[in-house]
């Protein structure tokens, strides 16, 4: 502010002035915001003590106009946080321990689940009022001065749009904070990085194919001891005890275990963990955390491929970790910021788009998949049929006192690995790829698609059938995927 305009103007005239140029140009809400800003300095300002004066301090209009969303709207760009400024030192590990998962609203604590996942404020400070999380599609933020820095930098550091997504995934998994990541993959490499050289990882012996090979093949360069284990069934604590030693750090596994569907006991897998001072890291990808919330089970990091259910739509890839330990969520950002694995803020912007129908997409496929399941079962054709949700499935009772549902991943036997080959590659509805949780119907061979990576020797060490049919169950119409697989297994009869 000009010494000469002071002069000639009191200073509620200047505001005036500026309020009247605010509207003038339509700038409405910048407006809105100095009064508003005016109106919390009143009420806050202490009269100061007789006979203290400050002749250079800032007057309360400089002072107004330097806090207030002016500059911001005038400008094109978007007010600075009403938050103290916080900003990532450049060794990438001064994170704030804030917890991004609390809610300020009380009410929101009786909403339900589905309630929660679309009615999540992920941009209630947004001066424009969007409705949907905005993409900020940049990779770095100017900053007001050299000495004065905003809440963001530089997007490999964070990014509104990421923090939105960790926010919601930290809130739905009940955890202190989230990490989006490029892939589900890169989330898991984060979490090995939790192990040093000489410590010992324990790792469930059916796991996804890529999490053997990260750790058989990466993870062990470093120096880190890996054992294989069956986690499964009631004898999995004892087998744990058995392998674990005061050198294990984390002890990682799913649970129903892709792809024989093996159940794991979270809560006892986790009272031994934490008897010999390890975490335990649950890859929660298969259930989702419609059916299935590690974290309220006793485990310290929840992992997902969001690629999966939580964004539904196979159209990006992306992984999430959840921590509820805030020094261990410091640990993880460091990991994340350090090896530039942030997920971008179009990916981001996708998994709130697909969080929204999280809910109807898991519960309708879920729905479908136990239709499936039980006219896999009862087809002559099929030999085996594994799935948590028949009545006849493995450690059942462990499962559903964990779990609220048992998904919509199949896998069944046919006993011949042609027949299976021919059932894979005859479906129409489903399309052939490694992956699952989409909307659409899918199918695959793990033993040469999603497990390739695991030796064949392995594979049989494990009793892994090569003739094993995955099926990840969408949100068609049941009975035409019904029809589509028993077109299939007709087709092979006739040959």
């Amino acid at each position: 502010m000009s010494s000469v305009l002071q002069q000639s103007l009191g200073e509620d005239e200047v505001f005036e002035l500026v309020c009247d140029y605010l509207r003038t140009r339509k700038f409405y809400q910048a407006e809105q915001a100095l009064v508003h800003e005016r109106d919390q300095a009143a009420a806050l300002e202490a009269p100061a003590p007789k006979n203290q004066v400050e002749p250079t301090a800032p007057s309360k209009l400089e002072s107004l106009l330097e806090r207030s969303y002016v500059t911001g709207f005038a400008s094109g760009e978007l007010p600075p946080s009403p938050k103290p400024a916080h900003r990532t030192n450049l060794d990438g590990n001064d994170i704030s321990l804030t917890r991004l998962s609390e809610s300020e609203d009380d009410d929101e604590a009786s909403y339900g689940f589905s309630t929660k996942l679309v009615a999540f404020e992920a941009c209630k400070d947004d001066p424009h009022g969007s409705a949907t999380m905005p993409i900020y599609q940049t990779s770095t933020f100017a900053q007001k001065s050299a000495t004065e820095f905003g809440a963001y930098d530089y997007t490999r550091s964070g990014n509104p749009t990421r923090a939105a997504l960790e926010r919601q995934m930290a809130e739905i998994e009940h955890g202190h904070r989230a990490f989006a990541f490029t892939s589900g993959m890169a989330a898991l490499a984060a979490i090995s990085r939790l192990a040093k050289a000489g410590d010992h990882i324990v790792l469930s012996d059916d796991s996804y194919g890529g999490t053997y090979r990260l750790l058989s093949k990466l993870t062990a360069r470093n120096g880190v001891h890996v054992k294989y284990v069956d986690l499964s069934g009631h004898d999995g604590p004892a087998n744990l005890r058995a392998a674990i030693n005061t050198e294990t750090k984390l002890v990682m596994m799913e649970s129903p275990t892709n792809p024989m569907q093996r159940i794991c006991n979270i809560p006892a897998l986790a009272e031994v963990a934490h008897e010999f001072g390890a975490l335990l890291s649950v890859d929660n990808t298969m259930m989702s955390p419609i059916l299935q919330n590690p974290l309220l089970l006793g485990a310290d990091i929840c992992m997902h491929s969001a690629t999966k259910f939580v964004c539904g739509h196979s159209d990006t890839m992306s992984g999430i970790v959840i921590a509820k330990d805030p020094e261990l969520c410091r640990e993880l950002y460091f990991v994340q910021n350090a090896e530039g694995t942030g997920l971008a803020p179009m990916d981001c912007w996708l998994l709130l788009r697909g969080i929204k129908t999280m809910g109807l997409r898991v519960l309708t496929a879920q729905e479908n998949a136990m239709r499936v399941a039980a006219f896999l079962s009862n087809h002559p054709a099929v030999t085996k049929v594994y799935y948590a949700g028949l009545p006849t499935s493995n450690h059942r009772d462990i499962h559903f006192a964990q779990a609220r549902g048992a998904g919509s991943v199949i896998t069944f036997c046919t006993g011949n690995l042609a027949f299976s080959q021919h059932v894979v590659s005859t479906t129409k509805l489903f399309k052939i790829t490694v992956s699952f949780g989409s909307v659409n119907s899918l199918i695959s061979l793990p033993g040469v698609m999603s497990h390739a990576s695991i030796p064949e020797e392995v594979r049989k060490a494990r009793s892994f059938p090569e003739d094993l049919v995955r099926l990840s169950i969408g949100i068609e119409d049941v009975q035409d995927l019904i029809n589509d697989l028993q077109r299939a297994f007709q087709s092979f009869s006739a040959q």
